[in-house]
């Protein structure tokens, strides 16, 4: 089955709120959704840098903060 949307004749709004839609659904049922193979490898990767103290956690505000400042 294919859909198309007119992403041409949307607003930013009714984009991101199909896209929220789409999220909802497929969090419906997590299972069905595969995680790549890497995502494990990252996670390892970063929970021995936390236990060798290479790296830390900090609050979400903070890093939006950062991602802000990295993508100015």
């Amino acid at each position: 089955m294919g859909t198309t949307l007119p992403l041409d004749k949307m607003t930013t709004s009714e984009k991101l709120l199909e896209m929220e839609r789409l999220w909802d659904d497929l969090c419906r049922d997590p299972e069905s959704v595969p995680s790549p193979s890497w995502h494990g490898e990252v996670l390892a990767e970063r929970e021995r840098q936390i236990a060798e103290g290479k790296m830390k956690f900090i609050d979400l505000d903070e890093a939006k903060e950062q991602i802000r400042k990295a993508t100015r």
